[in-house]
């Protein structure tokens, strides 16, 4: 009799064990739990990443404008000259040669000169007493204006052999740094048709510039005086600032895509930049200082139609505003929305949910600029520390809240082609 009622009493103990787990199991399932993030207060930062390359703010090709061969060379690779050095001496044989054959042609035209002069002055009596025809001294007064001509034509033929003597030594145009040499000592240059690059001298190495390449899709939001900062592979750790001095309008068509030169000065005291370098920049668009932000995961949270926590949240929102109704309606379709309200750089609306006494409630809200993780609340009824709903976890709340980062100031936050500093 005992044992039965002792086995009746641990059948009962059992059966209340797994009725109560079971009742909990349950209730747990129909309590939904919220991943949340805290709603900030911080910077903003929009930004338009580019990729682009330095180079020598002024670029000078210094050429040959005499053919011949290279008799001594004043400069090499990365030497410093100055304006009106020379640095290039070309052979001058043929050059002389030249002058010299000019010279003997100057003289025999100043020999027709006098000759012509001569006869004209013999034809001018013969003339006046009609022992010489009108036509015999029409030809001697032509003969000496073509001698003239001809004088003058040998006189320029002097004047071009011995520019071309002087073009043989090549001169610096700019102070400035021998990037490239491309001769040496005994090489022939021909400028017959184009004049043959000799050096590439880069006036002042202390101002750079960067040319980048920026979608059309960004272009509209790159203006001159922007700040910019920017990386190189040279030095990974270290970031180096500049500004938008040109927007160029001359469109560039690559691999069907459409893209605009940005022009950025850089300063360069240390020389720690090179012609040639590779440089990530990002561009400020637009910086917003202690704002209120919200997550874009909150602005995209969208809420379950089957869900009576939301639905009695609409309702109430609805019921207790003028026109509410309508606004509840709007609210839904907003509170379902995939975030497309938020607009970059542009005010736009859009709606959060937030934990309020463990339930959650709708905000409308107006948005203001975006770094793709967070945007700027420009009105609606959040504050500082409020939870927004991220999305729902039947494994247990996680709340979570990252901050976005930046070289304008910690570690940038990818966003598409923009992003945060």
């Amino acid at each position: 009799m005992k044992k039965k009622i002792l086995l009746l009493t641990v059948a009962v103990a059992v059966l209340f064990l797994g009725a109560v787990f079971f009742f909990q199991l349950n209730g747990r399932a129909s309590s939904p739990t919220y991943r949340t993030s805290s709603v900030e207060r911080g910077d903003i930062s929009v930004i338009v990443s580019a990729t682009g390359t330095l180079n020598a703010v002024t670029v000078v090709q210094v050429g040959s404008q005499v053919s011949g061969s290279i008799a001594r060379l004043f400069a090499d690779f990365n030497s410093v000259v100055r304006k009106g050095q020379v640095i290039v001496i070309i052979d001058t044989t043929f050059l002389w040669a030249s002058v010299r054959d000019a010279e003997a042609n100057l003289d025999r035209a100043k020999a027709q000169v006098g000759k012509t002069e001569r006869d004209l002055e013999r034809s001018k009596p013969l003339f006046e007493k009609n022992l010489l025809s009108q036509a015999d001294n029409d030809a001697a007064v032509t003969f000496y204006e073509q001698a003239n001509a001809e004088l003058k034509s040998a006189q320029a033929q002097l004047d071009r052999a011995r520019i071309n003597l002087k073009y043989a030594t090549i001169r610096s145009p700019i102070d400035g740094v021998v990037l490239s040499r491309n001769v040496d000592v005994g090489q022939t240059v021909a400028a017959s048709f184009s004049a043959p690059t000799l050096f590439t001298i880069a006036n002042d190495l202390t101002k750079m510039q960067v040319e980048a390449k920026v979608d059309e899709a960004d272009i509209g939001n790159v203006h001159v005086r922007q700040s910019v900062k920017f990386s190189v592979d040279a030095y990974p750790d270290k970031q180096f600032e500049g500004t938008v001095s040109q927007v160029r309008l001359q469109p560039q068509m690559q691999d069907n895509v459409v893209n605009y030169t940005v022009i950025v000065e850089v300063p360069n005291p240390d020389f720690q930049l090179m012609p040639g370098m590779t440089a990530t920049l990002f561009i400020l668009v637009e910086e917003r200082q202690n704002v209120l932000k919200v997550s874009n995961l909150a602005l995209r949270f969208r809420s379950p139609e089957d869900d009576p926590n939301f639905s009695k949240a609409l309702a109430d929102t609805a019921a207790g505003t003028p026109g509410g109704e309508q606004r509840g309606r709007r609210g839904a379709a907003l509170s379902r929305s995939d975030g497309r309200g938020i607009t970059g750089s542009n005010q736009g609306s859009g709606s959060v949910w937030v934990l309020r006494q463990g339930k959650p409630a709708f905000v409308s809200l107006r948005t203001g600029i975006t770094d793709g993780s967070y945007s700027e609340v420009l009105h609606g009824d959040l504050k500082e520390g409020d939870q927004v709903i991220l999305g729902l976890s039947q494994g247990g709340a996680a709340a979570t809240s990252s901050n976005s980062s930046n070289p304008f100031q910690p570690q940038p936050v990818q966003g598409g082609r923009r992003r945060s500093f």
